[in-house]
């Protein structure tokens, strides 16, 4: 069963969000300009849409694993998150963490995947204490190594 998410094409020149291969989570995103990013340089590259998604649901936008593994390239706020209210123009802020080589990306060229997740809102409750857990209070590598 799919979810129905209206988009509204802002760029005509350029494709619709979609899934490479079945069973994917993530559908391609692409900008809609040529943008170049020097080593530890960040861009905002448009995609062209907007969306409206459901109340209960956001969307993620999530660096593409092949840019990060060969030319360093991430997402600076991944994920960026996309609430059901939103209207804009969804708009990736891109990276260049390589040391030594300069990325170009042409209007077109697929630059982050867009994964859409049913969201709960919560009632915070203030209290004075917390109920105990296993873990405690341990922090950042309280764990253990790898």
């Amino acid at each position: 069963m799919s979810l129905q998410v209206l988009i509204k094409r802002l760029d005509e020149g350029v494709p619709l969000p979609k899934y490479a291969k079945g069973g994917d989570a993530g559908a391609d995103l692409v900008t809609r300009i040529d943008l170049t990013l020097a080593p530890g340089e960040r861009a905002l590259a448009p995609t062209g849409i907007s969306i409206a998604l459901p109340d209960g649901y956001a969307a993620f936008v999530h660096p593409r694993s092949g840019l990060a593994i060969k030319n360093g390239v991430g997402v600076v706020n991944a994920p960026g998150t996309i609430d059901a209210g939103f209207r804009g123009e969804i708009q990736i802020i891109l990276i260049n963490h390589d040391p030594k080589e300069s990325i170009t990306f042409k209007r077109g060229d697929r630059v982050a995947q867009l994964i859409i997740q049913k969201v709960e809102r919560a009632d915070f409750v203030e209290v004075s204490e917390l109920p105990g857990s296993g873990r405690g209070v341990g922090g950042f590598g309280s764990t253990g190594k790898a």
